[in-house]
């Protein structure tokens, strides 16, 4: 009975809304396969500082989060169409320009044009799915919707990055262009454009746009529930550090062989654990757990729930702080990805109980905040504490050998840890000898610190803010 239903269920979706879930499943995995290795492309191949870097993703992925408030409104205004490809024709530049650009700025200015089209891009997808869908089918909409998120996320680093990057890297950034830019040609021919609602006198958009800015002032000056909006963030920190330092930490301290061994002996192929199957650690646990997960938090509290599943997520973070073996890694973010999937869409709860109740829709809205404080913070925090904890004190130990030795080799101020390794070859330093003067363990147990402070002040703010309100 339960599996007839659900292919009634599938039956029923029209072609506008399979159309945008292709649509979604290409620029998802386009935008998940660049991000799962761009930070190791700038910084090896381009050479750019991962101070430098951290500040390029700490400007991009805020714009992602926040940007979709005011260009759902504008697509309401424009119509989607119109807005798509508006979207597909920024990504694919940007993706385009990204790929060819190799100077600091202009690789910044290409990202920031990528970026506008992403976050373009993404209301029109839920807008459209919430408007061909209805009360019987919006549920499993969404659910598909979700799904093919992850799928991407999934597939790309899985398969097309490593293939493309053993031809060079550029060519995966390149890749992504021509994925976005093909998406321009169905948008044109066959995306028809949902129903809109019809107003007797059509508003300027300079007033759409300043009620827009009074609604974030009003929630602005609610400090109580922006506050909690930002303690949760603390945890999305933890989580923005899987598309930089842990690539970083992944590519320099991690032994892969043994998985490398292992997968080769039981499929019969070469194969290499890299730094983009990060992402696809992330992709796969949701997708092979997440209803699962869903099922068992379904009638739970938010609360509880979700400081549960930031517990979940602090204690993979830390496995990294007291081992490097692959095994343990790959574990450490198996446990992270259990504990995103529980905490977030409780987190979507906890903010209804929030929210005033004459201002929910408003303040609702503004919850990817949360993406903000993150994703700004983590960039920098991660990047710069990694140069300080681990590249510097293993560049000090490589200056210390070099004059102990009577090199003629003098290391700038600014060197880089790779410039540094180079340096070292040519006084019979070994890797494993400059890496013991790295502090591993002290690194991730920041991080393990922010997981527990964000856990801490949850439950302060529940004792001695949440019920003033």
């Amino acid at each position: 009975m339960n599996q007839k239903q659900t292919k009634i269920g599938i039956k029923s979706f029209s072609f506008s809304y399979w159309l945008v879930i292709i649509f979604e499943f290409f620029e998802r995995g386009s935008y998940y396969g660049v991000m799962s290795f761009l930070s190791i492309y700038l910084t090896q191949e381009l050479g750019f500082s991962k101070e430098g870097v951290g500040a390029i993703k700490g400007i991009i992925q805020p714009l992602l989060c926040f940007l979709p408030i005011l260009s759902g409104a504008v697509a309401d205004y424009m119509g989607y169409r119109r807005t798509l490809l508006f979207a597909f024709s920024f990504l694919g530049l940007g993706y385009f320009l990204t790929s060819q650009m190799t100077s600091y700025f202009a690789v910044f200015a290409s990202l920031v044009i990528m970026g506008i089209g992403a976050g373009t891009f993404k209301p029109v997808i839920s807008g459209t799915i919430a408007k061909v869908t209805d009360e019987k089918t919006s549920t499993l909409g969404f659910g598909i919707f979700y799904w093919s998120i992850n799928l991407g996320a999934f597939l790309f680093p899985m398969f097309l990055v490593p293939a493309l990057k053993q031809i060079d890297g550029s060519y995966v950034i390149l890749a992504a262009a021509i994925f976005t830019s093909l998406m321009i040609l169905p948008t044109i021919f066959l995306f028809k454009e949902p129903n809109r609602e019809v107003k007797a006198k059509k508003e300027p958009f300079s007033q759409t746009l300043i009620g827009i800015f009074k609604n974030i002032w009003t929630v602005i000056l609610d400090w109580r529930f922006i506050l909690f909006i930002f303690i949760y963030s603390w945890f999305w920190i933890l989580y923005f550090q899987m598309f930089d330092s842990v690539l970083w930490y992944l590519n320099f301290f991690i032994d892969t062989t043994p998985i490398n061994t292992f997968v080769s002996t039981l499929v019969g192929i070469d194969w290499k654990f890299d730094v983009e199957h990060v992402t696809v650690i992330n992709a796969f646990t949701i997708i092979l757990l997440q209803l699962f997960i869903s099922t068992i938090v379904r009638n739970t509290k938010a609360l509880p729930t979700m400081l549960t599943g930031i517990f979940l997520g602090t204690v993979g973070i830390t496995i990294l702080a007291f081992s490097s073996t692959i095994w343990l890694f790959i574990c450490g973010m198996f446990i992270f990805s259990i504990g995103e999937m529980t905490a977030h869409p409780k987190y979507i709860s906890y903010l209804g109980l929030l929210a005033p109740q004459d201002k929910k829709a408003t303040y609702m809205g503004f919850g990817f905040l949360y993406g903000v404080f993150g994703s700004s913070i983590g960039a920098f925090l991660g990047a710069n504490l990694y140069v300080l904890l681990l590249d510097n004190p293993m560049i000090s130990f490589i200056k210390e050998k070099l004059i102990a030795a009577g090199s003629s080799i003098s290391l700038s101020s600014n060197a880089t840890i790779d410039q540094a390794l180079i340096a070292a070859e040519t006084i019979g330093l070994t890797k494993q000898e400059i890496m013991q003067y790295a502090h591993r363990s002290e690194f991730w147990l920041i991080f393990t610190a922010i997981g527990v402070t964000s856990i801490i002040a949850m439950l302060l703010y529940q004792k001695f803010i949440m019920k003033q309100r």
